[in-house]
């Protein structure tokens, strides 16, 4: 059933098919004769979960057919998840990152991968699902994961007990992949204020420097903001960046994480990646947060919007996002929440 074989099918059978094939994370295209397929490429971890993210691969002159809504869940925090020692608070202080933190046991690893591929696989053909961003707001089970406790915590532990959501976005660099991100500051991209603003970046698959791992150069955020230049080409993810040459190699420190593995840095870190030249998958989830008393410049970013997340949103400087309710994908950068259902 699963070997590519072409059969004809009833629209009333198809959706029998589809549930099936769900389970295995093979793709059905609906028509006359249909066929299944197989995501690029499924691990062997995750093929026998069960997939409640329906996706289907539509005839160009034919409907997609509906994503079901997703129950609200939180997925299982590794059992060694913790808050920050007194150690990596000042660590974060001093060096401006702290890495390799439990969140996510193998279990929930694989339902995280199994959602990345299936995600990916919703988006329309030319689609880049590293350049395009604010899940939280199409995506209920994407805005869910950004709420687990063991996460806040962590959160919690650099930001103080009031702040919020305001962007997640995943990055990836599938095998083969030559794009580079050059050394750059997150901070000089964002209208924000003050600076106080810390990414997560989840690791879905093991990251390392072989697969294209996040590299930092520590306690660069000490050092203010830094002078960009224009850099140009097609394997440029950024059109700015940091002089390479004026990079303190000695302090350059490699994000190597295992898949379920977090980090915390800050908006001031000067950080990049190189090409992927291996056969692995190097894939994360970036999630914003902000302390409750930032404001946004609207006039430079009008799609801005605050998701709070914990504590108390004492300040209000930011407009509310609408929580999404169903399993929705983006398909542009910086959209609204109004986009969404």
């Amino acid at each position: 059933m699963f070997c590519g074989e072409r059969r004809e099918l009833q629209w009333e059978g198809l959706f029998r098919l589809a549930l099936e094939a769900s389970k295995f994370g093979f793709v059905i295209s609906a028509g006359v004769n249909a066929r299944v397929e197989a995501p690029y490429p499924i691990p062997e971890a995750y093929r026998g979960i069960y997939n409640r993210s329906y996706a289907f691969r539509p005839l160009a002159s034919g409907p997609r057919l509906a994503q079901r809504t997703p129950q609200t869940m939180t997925l299982p925090s590794h059992p060694h998840a913790r808050r920050l020692t007194e150690a990596e608070e000042k660590q974060f202080e001093e060096q401006g990152f702290v890495k390799n933190l439990p969140l996510f046991g193998p279990e929930s690893v694989g339902e995280i991968e199994r959602r990345f591929f299936a995600l990916r696989e919703r988006l329309p053909d030319g689609v880049d699902i590293g350049r395009v961003n604010c899940w939280h707001k199409a995506n209920r089970w994407v805005y869910d994961l950004c709420r687990t406790p063991a996460l806040l915590d962590y959160v919690e532990d650099i930001l103080g007990p009031d702040f919020f959501l305001w962007g997640a976005q995943f990055f990836c660099k599938f095998p083969g992949d030559g794009t580079v991100v050059p050394w750059h500051q997150d901070a000089q991209y964002w209208p924000l204020t003050p600076q106080k603003a810390v990414t997560v970046w989840i690791a879905i698959f093991r990251t390392d420097l072989e697969n294209a791992a996040m590299q930092v150069v520590r306690g660069s955020h000490k050092l203010g903001d830094i002078a960009h230049r224009s850099i140009e080409g097609d394997r440029y993810v950024l059109h700015r960046e940091i002089d390479p040459g004026t990079i303190d190699q000695g302090r350059v420190v490699t994000f190597d994480l295992e898949a379920g593995e977090m980090s915390l840095h800050d908006d001031g870190l000067v950080h990049g990646s190189g090409p992927n030249d291996s056969d692995r998958v190097r894939a994360g989830l970036a999630l914003r947060f902000s302390a409750s008393e930032v404001t946004c410049d609207l006039s430079v970013w009008p799609t801005f919007e605050a998701y709070p997340v914990r504590g108390n949103d004492r300040f209000r400087h930011n407009p509310v996002g609408k929580l999404p309710s169903e399993d929705g994908i983006t398909t542009a950068m910086f959209p609204h929440s109004s986009e969404f259902t």
